[in-house]
């Protein structure tokens, strides 16, 4: 009896052990709260979206999901949260294109590397920059502004949000690629970059969408671009700047990662919420919104984009000197 009894026990723990390593493990996750670390402050695009998707996940997967804004270090102090924490599936890291911009303008003072200390899960969201020149700046479309901008003598004025920003990475992309003889000028952020661009001070920007569309109408700025791989159904008559420059991407994409080591099981559990919960209408409304275009993506694919984006940054940044405020 007492054999037969230690048999059974064994066999309890071969089960649970080969339950443990098998997706029917992931079925069971999550089995407690689940925190979504978004890294900027409560209010903006990134947080919105991420409650958003929280509502989503805890309607399907039947457990809370909670966002956390931990702000700081231009959204490095979230992604080390995640990165230097547990790997059991229970942080989220919901984060944007300053992972990558930020990973190498402080390269010298990060703690982790977000190519190696994350897992991707999925692209969430693609929003461009438009690429917008004040109406007395004589180029009607971008060929004609290209042609300008590389004219010999010419020195057109360039409004960014600030070093670092995609704003000013995207003016510095036009002089690496393009050739573009212009000076960036730097601003407290895009309503103070825009400011400057609808008054004349400056006679192009890279802007956002929500920046841009209230001065289309009234004729103050002339978009002539977009600033993603793919056109935007915001913008669907503006051509991209890969039109003319192949390696010309900037895009303020959103992205899920967990920490690495996180169950493949948990990630691939996590990855088809995500793209279930992009076919709800309020969401799609949203990041139409903002002027962007829903994504989603295999953990691969993103993995990939974002060593790609890496890549390019750091070819940009270097070239430029550029160095964080």
């Amino acid at each position: 009896m007492k054999r037969f009894q230690m048999g059974l026990a064994a066999l309890a723990s071969v089960l649970a052990l080969t339950v443990a390593g098998s997706p029917v493990w992931a079925q069971v996750y999550p089995a407690k709260p689940v925190r979504i670390i978004v890294p900027f402050g409560a209010g903006g695009g990134t947080d919105i979206q991420g409650r958003l998707l929280a509502q989503k996940f805890q309607v399907s997967m039947g457990q809370n999901f909670l966002v956390e804004n931990r702000a700081g270090a231009s959204g490095l102090i979230g992604a080390e949260f995640v990165a230097k924490g547990p790997s059991d599936g229970y942080n989220i890291l919901f984060t944007t294109a300053s992972l990558a911009v930020n990973m190498v303008l402080y390269s010298k003072r990060i703690k982790f590397d977000p190519l190696t200390d994350l897992e991707p899960v999925s692209w969430v969201s693609s929003v461009p920059l438009v690429l917008t020149i004040h109406p007395s700046v004589p180029a009607k479309n971008l060929k004609e502004f290209v042609a300008l901008a590389k004219k010999p003598g010419g020195n057109l004025i360039a409004a960014h949000n600030g070093a670092g920003t995609t704003s000013h990475l995207s003016v510095e992309m036009l002089k690496l690629f393009g050739g573009a003889r212009v000076t960036p000028v730097p601003y407290k952020g895009g309503g103070p970059a825009m400011v400057a661009q609808i008054s004349g001070e400056s006679d192009f920007t890279f802007a956002t969408a929500l920046a841009v569309q209230p001065f289309m109408k009234t004729g103050k700025v002339r978009t002539i671009a977009v600033t993603t791989s793919k056109k935007s159904s915001t913008f669907p008559d503006l051509p991209t700047m890969t039109s003319i420059f192949p390696d010309f991407e900037a895009d303020n994409w959103y992205a899920m990662f967990y920490a690495k080591g996180t169950s493949k099981d948990i990630i691939a559990k996590l990855n088809t919420e995500i793209l279930k919960a992009l076919k709800a209408q309020d969401l799609n409304d949203f990041i139409r919104k903002e002027g962007g275009e829903p994504v989603g993506s295999t953990p691969e694919e993103l993995a990939a984009y974002f060593k790609r984006e890496a890549v390019k940054y750091t070819k940009v940044i270097n070239a430029a000197n550029v160095t964080a405020d």
